[in-house]
Formats: C-alpha cells, sequence, structure tokens
C-alpha cells in the first residue's frame, strides 16, 4: 500500500472530497482506488477561521505495483510502513515446566495489564496480584468517597484494577519514541477489546472512565482465558530477595509466593512499596515530579478561544491546551493532564490526605475544563541526598490541604483573581466547582512553598496571552495536585532488571519509566518480551532500557 503524507482539506469537507484529494495526489482516477483508510488525522487550527483537517491515508490501487511505484516519486507518498506488532517467538506450550515458576506482574493498571496480556499471549501463564479490587467495585468504592468521604485505603482513585489511568480523561497519546509500533499494539488490543476504532486514528484519542471499565473486564477476561490468573486485594508487602536475586514475595495475607520473575509496575502512589524496597535493598533515585493545583474554566471559553467560530464543531470536540512558561526564579510552569469538558476528582489514597486529579467520560460533555497548573520539583535542587524526600513533600502539601479543606476531604479552592492578587475569596466563583465531596475557599498560597506560588503567579498571566480569557478573575483553583508523576525511579539495566536484583523489573509509571496510559502499556510489553526471552534463556537488544521520565508525561 501506499501511504500519503500531510493531505489538508477544509474542515468543512464531504467525503467525496476526500477521495477525490487522494486521486489528485496520487494523479489517478478515483476508480483506480481499490481500498483506503484514515491512518492518522488532526487538525491545524493556528488560523481559527480557517481550519484544516490533516490526514494520513493509506491507499491501495487496483493496477498494483507499476502504478505504486510511479506515485512513490510523487511529494508526500511513500510506501505504507508495517505497523503491525511482531511477537518476539510463537506462543510456548507447556509452561511451567518442572523446575520453572511463573512469571508474576505487580499491579494491574496499564503497565501490568499489557505486560500480563502479552505474557498470556507467549504461553506464560502469568500470575497478577492487585493490591486493590476488581473494576466494578472499585468504582463503587470511589463513588462511596466522592459522595459520602468514605475512603478505602486498598480501593480508591490510584488503586484497583486498571490503575490510576481509569479515572483520567483516559488520553491514548505519548510523547515516547516507538520504533517497533507497540504503541500500535496496546490501542488495537483497546479496541479489541471494546475501545471505539476511531482511537486508532485520531490524533489525540481518549476513551473516558464509563468505557475503561469494560475495556478493563475484557482484558482481564483474556488473560484467564489464556492460562493466566489475577488475584484482587493481594498487596505485595516486600520482595524477597537472596544473593542479589528475586526469590519470592510476602503477602499482605501472610503467604509466601516463590517468583524469580517479577514485574514490578505498583503505579505512582504505591509509598509503602516504595519504602519496602528500599528497606530491602533494591536500588532506588530521587527523580524529578511537579506540584500545583487544578484550574478550572468554562469548556466554552476554551472552546472559543482555541477555535473561534468553530467553536462547538463535533470533528473538533471539546478543546484543549498544552501551555509552559519558564519563570525568573528558575522554575519551569506547565499545564498537565488538561480534561476538556471533565470533572476535577477527589483522587486521595490515604487518611487525612486531600489529592486532586483530572477526570472525563468519553463524550467530554461537562460544563467546565480543568488542568493541573504545576511546578516542576527537582531532587539536585530541592531535597538533595534523600531519595524518598519528594514524597515526603507530596504528603506534608496533602495533610495541610486537608486540614485547609476543613478536614472532611472537602479541598481547598480560591478565585483565580484572588489568588493573583493574594486576598481571600469572599464570594462563591462563576465557575461551578465540580469535585465532590466539595470545596472550602481559602488563601492557597498558605498551601504550597513560596516559590511555587511566585511562579504560579507569573505564569498564569502570561498563559493568558496563549489562551484568551484564561487569567479570568472568576476561574476557579483546587488543590492539591501532587501525583504528576512517581517521585522515584527503580533503575534498571539494559535488560530492563533492577540494578543489582536479578529478576526484578521495574516498569511502568511507578518506577518512573512512563507516563500515562500509552507509555505505560508501551513499557510493560517491553518489560514483558524481556521477561519472555529470559525466560528462553536468551538475551535482547536492551534498547531504550536506561530511559527515565525525567517529569510528568501529559498523557492522562
Amino acid at each position: 500500500m501506499l501511504r500519503i503524507n500531510n493531505l489538508q482539506l477544509p474542515l468543512t469537507h464531504k467525503p467525496i472530497d476526500l477521495v477525490e484529494a487522494i486521486a489528485g495526489k496520487l494523479n489517478v482516477p478515483a476508480d483506480l482506488i481499490d481500498h483506503w483508510v484514515i491512518y492518522k488525522r488532526s487538525y491545524d487550527a493556528r488560523n481559527k477561521r480557517d481550519i484544516k483537517l490533516i490526514y494520513q491515508i493509506d491507499v491501495r490501487l487496483v493496477t498494483g505495483e507499476v502504478a505504486e511505484l510511479a506515485a512513490c516519486e510523487r511529494p508526500g507518498i511513500v510506501r505504507s510502513p508495517d505497523t503491525r506488532y511482531h511477537m518476539i517467538h510463537e506462543p510456548v506450550s507447556g509452561f511451567p515446566g518442572k523446575h520453572q515458576t511463573r512469571p508474576v506482574v505487580v499491579g494491574f493498571g496499564p503497565c501490568g495489564m499489557l505486560a500480563a496480556l502479552l505474557l498470556a499471549q507467549m504461553g506464560f501463564r502469568p500470575i497478577v496480584l492487585e493490591r486493590g479490587r476488581e473494576v466494578r467495585q472499585r468504582t463503587k468504592d470511589t463513588w462511596a468517597f466522592w459522595r459520602e468521604r468514605k475512603l478505602n485505603p486498598e480501593s480508591n482513585v490510584q488503586f484497583g484494577e486498571g490503575g490510576a489511568g481509569t479515572f483520567s480523561d483516559g488520553k491514548l497519546y505519548s510523547q515516547v519514541k516507538d520504533p517497533k509500533f507497540r504503541g500500535r499494539k496496546v490501542l488495537t488490543e483497546f479496541v479489541k477489546a471494546g475501545a471505539p476504532e476511531e482511537i486508532l486514528f485520531v490524533n489525540k484519542p481518549h476513551i473516558g472512565t464509563f468505557k475503561l471499565v469494560k475495556m478493563v473486564e475484557s482484558i482481564r477476561a483474556e488473560i484467564i482465558r489464556l492460562g493466566g490468573e489475577i488475584r484482587f486485594e493481594s498487596r505485595v508487602d516486600q520482595v524477597l530477595r537472596h544473593e542479589g536475586a528475586v526469590r519470592g514475595l510476602l503477602l499482605s495475607n501472610g503467604e509466601h509466593l516463590e517468583a524469580d520473575r517479577v514485574i514490578l509496575a505498583v503505579g505512582h502512589s504505591a509509598r509503602d512499596t516504595f519504602q519496602s524496597l528500599l528497606n530491602s535493598g533494591v536500588y532506588i533515585e530521587p527523580k524529578p515530579f511537579s506540584i500545583g493545583l487544578r484550574i478550572e474554566h468554562p469548556q466554552s471559553l476554551i472552546d472559543q478561544a482555541r477555535f473561534g467560530v468553530h467553536a462547538g464543531n463535533p470533528i473538533l470536540g471539546a478543546a484543549d491546551y498544552k501551555l509552559v512558561h519558564h519563570c525568573r526564579n528558575g522554575r519551569s510552569v506547565y499545564s498537565f493532564c488538561m480534561c476538556p469538558g471533565g470533572t476535577v476528582v477527589a483522587a486521595s489514597s490515604e487518611a487525612g490526605r486531600v489529592v486532586t486529579n483530572g477526570m472525563s467520560q468519553y463524550s467530554r460533555n461537562e460544563r467546565n475544563a480543568n488542568a493541573a497548573i504545576v511546578v516542576g520539583i527537582t531532587p539536585e535542587v530541592d531535597f538533595p541526598g534523600d531519595v524518598l524526600a519528594g514524597i515526603d513533600l507530596q504528603v506534608r502539601l496533602e495533610e495541610m490541604a486537608y486540614k485547609l479543606g476543613g478536614a472532611n476531604y472537602n479541598a481547598p479552592a480560591q478565585l483565580l483573581g484572588d489568588f493573583l492578587a493574594d486576598t481571600d475569596s469572599l464570594h462563591e466563583s462563576s465557575v461551578k466547582p465540580s469535585y465532590r465531596p466539595g470545596i472550602t475557599l481559602v488563601n492557597l498560597a498558605r498551601l504550597l512553598p513560596e516559590f511555587a506560588v511566585e511562579a504560579l503567579r507569573e505564569a498564569i498571566p502570561a498563559f493568558a496571552k496563549k489562551v484568551t480569557g484564561f487569567a479570568m478573575a472568576d476561574a476557579l483553583l483546587t488543590g492539591v495536585e501532587t501525583r504528576t508523576s512517581s517521585p522515584i525511579c527503580i533503575k534498571r539495566d539494559r535488560s530492563y532488571q533492577s540494578l543489582g536484583t536479578h529478576g526484578l523489573y521495574p516498569a511502568g509509571e511507578g518506577a518512573g519509566y512512563a507516563g500515562g496510559i500509552l507509555s505505560a502499556g508501551i513499557d510493560g510489553i517491553k518489560v514483558a518480551e524481556a521477561v519472555a526471552l529470559d525466560i528462553l534463556g536468551q538475551r535482547g537488544s536492551g534498547e531504550a532500557a536506561d530511559f527515565t521520565a525525567v517529569g510528568a508525561i501529559d498523557s492522562w
């Protein structure tokens, strides 16, 4: 097949216009087109009056090889690459054999899920240990917290089947390099599990919470069908090491599970696990992360700022933004996890602490837009020499947010105009807060470190120069956002194994190697491939094994 790159048409074009544009680009009559499919569709909204849709199209011609060779000589036309995922080997049978143990996956978020699925597809019958509950019960527990302030520390926005991404916007795009199309494998498996087919071609695909729930259940069923085992409410309290290698796992129920290959995909909020790993001698380093606040605007304001007269167009959907500002005090401020037409959600996983996050449904039709506006934290600058000091900072901020909110899981909040002017908010915002259980108006300068307040007050007016109305006085700030990414990195070598601990495979966001659903899924596949090669006595290429997510990749 042929691939046509950068095929531009007006936003309001008709389907026949696309066919004619394909034929014109190839310089052939339309009836010589045997088959075509959209590989990618994005838009260019720099000129709000003339928004363009930009296509990558894969085409097959009825005339075959000769015409395709001629077409490849035209600008913007190439041979379509093979984007299918290729297993590293054929599925094994009869595993485990004598003297073999099944691989164990700790955590059933996107990383653990894709790792377990691939291991199951290769015949290795993985055991999955998830500290939280299955996704439907977990959803009930989470809603009970939002509505009734009943927090279950083991079943919430952070912990449970599907991971933190289940209660998010469900973004499925990433900034990681992916030459082997593992990301395509992730998206294809999601579509097989019930996700909309459009995630395969739209530029910024997303799913939304309700669709994620059904998809997660389908993937779980497939893993079990292929011989995998999934144990919920099975927290790992200790990784058992001997002579520099994994020998087993101690579970919260007292069970000792023998294991010599363990994929550690615990997510960014497993603070007790990080402490246990450090105590057991697993090598960990601190890494950068970010802290800040959630900001809410009317979605209509963002749509108008980004799309002008085309605001509300169903192809464009609810508008988003991505902003960054480098401050005079040396800090960087950026938007993170922007949720068009979504809600700010209570994301606490520990009693007596308040954390915010953002979430959207697939429709993205709620009245508000929200995003985290966060300030970078660097270990070398902010807490040199202390491995878990980033966690300590997160905890202090979350406990302060709990107290400022009224010690009842209300979140502290403030009108943006008052925050910028350093005055108390004396009246409610015209932007109705979406956070549940509720908010308490305070001066948020009391919550964040002085350098963060200074940076935010400089950055937000700068953002208003890029998104008209961003600094509206009635925009609502809610705190605190601390879980942008893991504050630690569990370092691994070129075989994807933990430094100094053979058989332990740190993976995904909690280990510092991903930043969102798609990148976590990609990393799960990489690590599952490494485990398979180790089981088979082969050595992998070590491609990109030493990459770490040095901040938060805006994917959730």
